[in-house]
């Protein structure tokens, strides 16, 4: 593997810019992401009246669709060039432009329509926004790759990235709720809160918009500098059926990818409960903001020692210890008493406190580890396959959203969830999704603890072997 930095003229040293930009990446991603995994299925199942079986199976199907999408659009950004310059950011730009439009087609304003028709429409237009989102993320998560060699700038890009990840997430919780609920009363005479579905529409435009923008910011900023020189990249099927055999012969990639696909299926995809919790136990959406500004605080503090933990214990061994934290505050929580009072309030943002603790250290340096688990892979086989390995593990982590929107849309139609716009619920139904919620953050800490304890094989050692093999390279 060469850096391909000619002369100083040439390309600029990695510094500021590229975090920045690549945070940038992040961010654009997520005003499409975060809208979509937090409101869509509310906005189908409160505002246009899909069954919650319903919606798990159209969230199964559309993940299938991924399957395939996903594996042939890696391919051709490792083996089709659409731009002169650059392998990745005109695919950037691309899916940059067709988000826009998919990310408001999925929020459209379709209550009228027949039931079939309305989750026809609910598929069809997350499948078409899945191949927007992949034409995106996809060269974005690749670039990781191939803007630096060095350990610990990787480490500062997967930190930085995480940074950038962390605006829309405020935006979903902080400003968002005080724009798309409103208080009524029921048909019982009860004051509920209840999902503004037709604001969405507006608010999925603007985001859209400005994920664009910010995404353009990503194509200007970051530089990539780090050439595979390899064998000729196969096309095809013989390219897919390669990348995936070197995917899975890939232990480490293998190990990371089961923690990412409990972090996002069993956490990450969750957040929808999370809503429900204020909205129907707790009865006040307002305190939402306060809730996940305080429960992702101990992540936003992480980020300022990571580097220097990483650099001293190894990424291994941060996240299993702050993996643990997490397994064991989720099961604590399930049986730690919360009324739904304030006091009960500070009960449960200490217990997601707890949990995103245990998530830090995964989801700050997760691309990192990816990054590594692609560069043992390229040192294997001798095959520049980025996007392709890449485009597999997003899958996986697609495919867990999927899952995890399904196990939350089973789960609710197991408490008696009733769909529709101002529907009465249970009465013991916000106690209940309280309780799912916290068994479900439980269940995905453990399994990602598991994983990366055991299966995960790039330690302290493998990583210290790994720095002097780049720097003789």
């Amino acid at each position: 593997m060469n850096n391909s930095q000619n002369s100083a003229n040439d390309i600029r040293p990695f510094g500021w810019r590229d975090k920045l930009g690549y945070a940038m990446g992040d961010m654009g991603c997520g005003f499409s992401f975060q809208l979509v995994s937090t409101f869509m299925q509310l906005f189908y199942m409160q505002y246009i009246g899909v069954s919650e079986e319903a919606y798990a199976v159209i969230i199964l199907i559309s993940k299938l669709f991924d399957a395939v999408n996903d594996v042939v659009i890696g391919n051709l950004v490792d083996t089709k060039r659409i731009g002169k310059k650059s392998k990745y950011m005109p695919w950037i730009l691309l899916g940059a432009v067709t988000l826009v439009i998919f990310n408001v087609m999925i929020f459209a304003p379709v209550k009228d329509f027949g039931y079939l028709g309305k989750c026809a429409w609910c598929l069809g237009s997350y499948c078409l926004w899945s191949i927007a989102y992949t034409m995106v993320n996809v060269p974005y998560g690749s670039l990781h790759s191939v803007i630096t060699n060095n350990p610990q700038e990787k480490v500062s890009l997967s930190t930085f990235r995480s940074i950038g990840a962390a605006l829309p997430a405020i935006v979903m919780m902080i400003i968002l709720p005080r724009i798309v609920y409103n208080t009524v009363q029921n048909s019982n005479g009860e004051e509920v809160q209840i999902l503004k579905g037709e604001t969405l529409l507006p608010v999925a435009l603007v985001l859209s918009v400005v994920a664009m923008v910010v995404l353009w910011g990503t194509t200007k900023l970051v530089k990539e500098r780090v050439n595979h020189s390899s064998s000729a990249n196969a096309v095809g099927i013989k390219a897919m059926i390669s990348s995936t055999k070197s995917f899975f012969t890939n232990r480490a990639m293998v190990g990371a990818t089961i923690a990412s696909v409990a972090s996002v299926a069993l956490f990450n995809s969750t957040m929808a409960l999370n809503n429900m919790v204020f909205q129907y136990f707790f009865r006040d959406t307002d305190k939402i903001s306060i809730a996940m500004v305080g429960s992702y605080a101990p992540m936003i503090i992480f980020m300022i020692f990571m580097g220097k933990l990483t650099n001293k214990f190894g990424k291994k061994s941060v996240i299993v210890s702050t993996m643990l934290v997490g397994a064991l505050s989720g099961v604590a929580a399930i049986f730690i008493p919360i009324t739904p009072d304030f006091t009960g309030m500070i009960i449960y943002i200490v217990c997601l406190m707890g949990l995103n603790l245990g998530n830090a250290g995964f989801q700050i340096s997760v691309w990192a580890i990816i990054a590594d688990c692609i560069e043992v892979s390229y040192r294997k086989t001798g095959k520049s396959e980025e996007g392709s390995l890449y485009a597999i593990y997003s899958f996986f982590r697609k495919l867990a959203q999927g899952i995890g929107q399904a196990v939350v849309a089973l789960g609710l139609g197991a408490i008696g969830f009733v769909e529709g716009e101002n529907a009465v619920q249970p009465e013991s139904f916000g106690s209940d999704v309280k309780s799912l919620y916290f068994i479900v953050l439980a269940i995905g800490s453990l399994v990602a603890f598991l994983a990366m304890k055991f299966i995960y094989n790039i330690g302290r050692k493998e990583e210290l072997e790994f720095a002097k093999q780049i720097e003789n390279d």
